[in-house]
C-alpha cells in the first residue's frame, strides 16, 4: 500500500470513528444548590469475622492504614453483616474468623481502636441479635465502647432483621416483633452506657421498616440504615445491566429522603455492592464496577444520603469479594481493585454540596453531576458508561470560571481488571495516589468549553 492509499484508509477509520461519538450537552447551574455531602460520605463495609483475622484492621498494617486515607481524610467503618449474628465476644478467648462461630476478644477490639485513630475514621459496630443475648450484647457494647472511644459513630443492633424470620426467628418475625427487642438491648446497653449512640434499623429491603423506626424512634437516633445491592451474583448478574440504571433504586432513596426529613435524622446506606454474595467475577472486579460506583455514589449525595458502606474484604461465605474494593495482592500485601478507584475520583470530586446539572445524553449511557466548594470551587464529574459511543460534550458553566483541570478515570476496556488509572496515575504500593504532573487542561471561554469523554471512561473537571 502506498502512503496516499494509506492515508486515505486511515481518514476513512478516523471518520468511521468520530461517527460513533455523540454530542452532548451538560449545564451546570451554581445558583441551585441541593444536598450537602458529609465530608465522611464514604465509609468501607467489613464482616465482623474480619475484625478477628490478626493483623488485618491494624494500624501496623501501614500500606492497608494508607489506601484507606487516601480515599478519604474522614470516612465511616462499619462492623456487621451476617457473620454478626453468629458471633460472639469473649474477652481473652482465642479469636476466630469463621462464617457462623467468630470469637473477637479484647485484643481483636483494641487492635480495630489502633485502626481507626490511624485512619481517622469513625465506626458503626453490628451487636448480635441473631443468635446472642442481652446480656452479651451489653458486655460487648461495653468492650467496644472502651477500645474505640470517641471513633464509635453508633451500635446497630442485630443484622438484616427483615429477613430473620426462617433463619433467626420463627416465620412471620414482624416489624413489631424487632422493635420490642431492639428496645430491650438499648435499654439494658443504656444502663451501664447511658450515652451510647444508636442506628436501625439495618435492613436489607423493608423500607417500610425503616419509615416507622424513624418515627417511633426519632427522639434518639444518630442514623437510620439500610442495604442495597443491584441483585445477588448469578448468571443475570451482567455487566450491561449493572451499568444501566436500576428501577427500584431512585424509588428506594426517595422513601429513605422523606422519613430522614421528617425525623430530622440522616440515613446511610451502611452495606451496599454491586451484587450480594460476594459479587459476580468477571464483573464486580472489572473497571466497569468502577464507573458503575462512581455513578452510584454520586446517585446517593444527589439523594440526600449522609453516606455509603462499600463491602470488602472475607464475606459471610468465608472468601474475599469479588467486588472488594481493597484486596491482598498476588504478591503479597493490598491492592486498590478497579472500584476503589471510582471511590477514589467521588473522594476528589465530592467536596461540597451538590449543584443542578442539566444533562442532554442523547440517548447514550452518559450522567453527569457538579459538586460546589465553600471557597468557589467546582468539579464536574460526566461519566460514560456506554459501551459502543464516545461522547463529545459542550459544556455551559458560570461565566466566571476559567480553565480547569481535567482527570480521567479510565482502563483498556470496561473488563479489565488491571491498567485503571485516575489522573494519569495508579495507587502506588504504599497506598498513595497523586494525579500525573502533566495533566490535561479545560479551556473556558465566557463560560463554555468541550471535552471528550471516550466510551467507558469517566472525566473529572476540577477548578480550584
Amino acid at each position: 500500500m502506498n502512503r496516499r492509499a494509506f492515508l486515505a484508509g486511515f481518514g476513512a477509520a478516523a471518520l468511521g470513528l468520530a461517527a460513533r461519538a455523540r454530542p452532548i450537552r451538560v449545564a451546570v447551574d451554581t445558583r441551585r444548590r441541593l444536598a450537602a455531602i458529609p465530608s465522611d460520605f464514604l465509609g468501607l463495609g467489613y464482616e465482623i469475622s474480619s475484625v478477628a483475622i490478626p493483623g488485618l484492621l491494624s494500624a501496623r498494617d501501614r500500606t492497608y492504614v494508607q489506601l484507606v486515607r487516601t480515599l478519604s481524610p474522614r470516612g465511616v467503618i462499619r462492623i456487621g453483616g451476617n457473620t454478626s449474628d453468629y458471633a460472639s465476644f469473649k474477652r481473652d478467648a482465642k479469636a476466630v474468623s469463621a462464617p457462623k462461630g467468630t470469637v473477637i476478644n479484647n485484643v481483636s477490639l483494641r487492635q480495630l481502636g489502633t485502626f481507626l485513630e490511624a485512619t481517622n475514621w469513625r465506626l458503626i459496630w453490628g451487636l448480635n441479635l441473631g443468635s446472642g443475648n442481652e446480656r452479651q450484647a451489653v458486655a460487648e457494647a461495653e468492650a467496644v465502647t472502651e477500645a474505640v472511644d470517641s471513633k464509635l459513630l453508633a451500635f446497630q443492633i442485630g443484622n438484616e432483621p427483615d429477613l430473620f424470620g426462617g433463619r433467626h426467628r420463627p416465620s412471620g418475625y414482624s416489624y413489631e416483633d424487632y422493635l420490642k427487642e431492639f428496645r430491650r438491648y438499648r435499654d439494658g446497653i443504656r444502663a451501664k452506657l447511658p450515652q451510647t449512640p444508636f442506628a436501625g434499623p439495618d435492613v436489607a429491603g423493608a423500607t417500610d421498616w425503616v419509615t416507622r423506626f424513624a418515627v417511633e424512634e426519632a427522639r434518639d437516633l444518630k442514623l437510620l440504615t439500610h442495604h442495597y445491592y443491584r441483585q445477588c451474583a448469578g448468571p443475570s448478574s451482567t455487566l450491561s445491566k449493572l451499568l444501566h440504571p436500576d428501577p427500584k433504586l431512585g424509588p428506594e432513596l426517595a422513601k429513605l429522603r422523606a422519613a430522614s426529613k421528617k425525623a430530622d435524622i440522616p440515613y446511610r446506606i451502611c452495606e451496599a455492592n454491586s451484587f450480594c454474595g460476594g459479587g459476580q467475577p468477571g464483573v464486580s472486579d472489572t473497571f466497569g464496577a468502577a464507573l458503575w460506583g462512581l455513578d452510584f455514589l454520586f446517585t446517593l449525595a444527589y439523594a440526600g444520603c449522609s453516606g455509603v458502606n462499600l463491602e470488602t474484604g472475607v464475606n459471610q461465605l468465608g472468601f474475599v469479594s469479588s467486588y472488594s474494593p481493597i484486596r491482598r495482592g498476588e504478591q503479597g500485601g493490598y491492592i486498590a481493585t478497579p472500584l476503589y478507584y471510582g471511590m477514589l475520583a467521588f473522594g476528589r470530586a465530592s467536596r461540597g454540596r451538590c449543584v443542578a446539572v442539566d444533562c442532554d445524553a442523547s440517548g447514550a449511557n452518559v450522567t453527569a453531576y457538579a459538586v460546589a466548594g465553600d471557597r468557589a470551587g467546582l468539579s464536574v464529574t460526566i461519566i460514560n458508561k456506554d459501551a459502543s459511543l464516545d461522547a463529545d460534550v459542550s459544556l455551559s458553566l458560570p461565566k466566571t470560571m476559567g480553565d480547569g483541570r481535567i482527570l480521567r478515570l479510565k482502563a483498556p476496556s470496561l473488563q479489565s481488571k488491571e491498567g485503571v488509572r485516575f489522573g494519569g496515575s495508579a495507587v502506588t504500593t504504599d497506598g498513595r495516589w497523586r494525579a500525573a504532573g502533566e495533566t490535561e487542561v479545560f479551556r473556558s471561554r465566557g463560560g463554555r468549553g468541550a471535552v471528550h469523554v471516550p466510551r467507558g471512561s469517566a472525566v473529572v473537571l476540577k477548578w480550584e
